[in-house]
């Protein structure tokens, strides 16, 4: 009998998901550097620092992981011909990145940070970075689908 537990490695395999995963990679690499640019900015521009709250590896770490888990998602809609299905995956990512939004607004920070106002308008805009670089990505990387029925 085989293991369930290899499952996911059978489909990273294919040439489309891997396809999917490397456009997934390459994504969330760029939100992550746009996302490391904007924080510098805007601490420099400020004169805020909040790098022992948010630092630049975690940064690049969550928007490589996200974009990774939507390009996965892309991938099995297209391994199970499902693609009919990525409008409704799009308002769902779309509806995790608004909800993700009550994290920094709801954040207790340390009190030893000076002006703890500004640290959602440093977050919440980081918030949006994966997807908008994820979906204007995914057109280089997805096949052309007819809308024949």
């Amino acid at each position: 009998m085989r293991l369930n537990w290899i499952f996911p490695f059978r489909l990273v395999s294919n040439k489309t998901m891997k396809k999917h995963i490397f456009s997934g990679i390459l994504a969330g690499i760029l939100a992550g550097v746009s996302g490391v640019i904007y924080s510098v900015l805007y601490q420099k521009t400020l004169f805020v620092d909040f790098n022992q709250v948010i630092n630049p590896y975690s940064i690049v770490g969550v928007s490589i992981l996200s974009c990774v888990l939507m390009a996965f998602i892309y991938g099995l809609l297209d391994r199970f011909n499902k693609n009919r299905l990525r409008g409704l995956v799009n308002v769902f990512i779309v509806l995790i990145s608004f909800v993700s939004v009550l994290g920094p607004i709801s954040i207790s920070l340390p009190l030893d940070l000076d002006f703890p106002e500004l640290f959602p308008g440093l977050a919440i805009p980081m918030h949006f970075f994966p997807a908008l670089i994820f979906f204007g990505l995914q057109p280089f990387f997805s096949k052309p689908h007819s809308n024949e029925q």
